[in-house]
């Protein structure tokens, strides 16, 4: 487990997004809330549902002054089709190199049938307006994974 608890300060992030350029967590800094979620891979099963409720949740987490940001190690291009192909309303960064999946202790070695392999852990982060993590979600199940991220923006307002 990463010791980036709630709490810490949040590593800074610039990384390329979909829609153009590059975001830095610090584009954020005293404005908005984040929710920065990184998950493994654009268009497969669990990403897509975890993507899809962010989606259909996005009203409410704005109200709360949040914005949602998805990580993964997916380039820009294909970040691009996944949006297009659900009509994902927030921004995707690409971390080909995994430089921040590992600054923020979320790529690790998996197992599937004896296989090992490295890998994204679904893993979410709410950081607040000050730059410090608010909250932690490990291991996290995407069909409800939005309502709880919810409740928590909710104790940070």
């Amino acid at each position: 487990m990463s010791s980036l608890q709630p709490g810490a300060k949040a590593p800074a992030i610039t990384l390329p997004s979909s829609g153009g350029g590059n975001v830095s967590l610090s584009d954020f800094a005293g404005t908005k809330n984040v929710v920065l979620y990184f998950y493994p891979k654009d268009d497969t099963p669990g990403c897509t549902v975890e993507a899809c409720n962010f989606r259909d949740a996005i009203r409410g987490i704005e109200k709360l002054d949040a914005v949602v940001l998805g990580v993964s190690p997916d380039p820009v291009s294909r970040h691009e089709k996944f949006i297009q192909k659900y009509s994902l309303p927030f921004l995707l960064l690409s971390d080909e190199k995994t430089v921040i999946c590992q600054k923020y202790g979320v790529w690790v070695e998996k197992n599937l049938y004896g296989r090992k392999y490295m890998g994204v852990a679904r893993t979410t982060f709410i950081i607040g307006k000050d730059g410090r993590i608010a909250a932690r979600f490990d291991q996290v199940k995407p069909k409800a994974h939005h309502d709880e991220v919810v409740q928590a923006l909710q104790k940070l307002t």
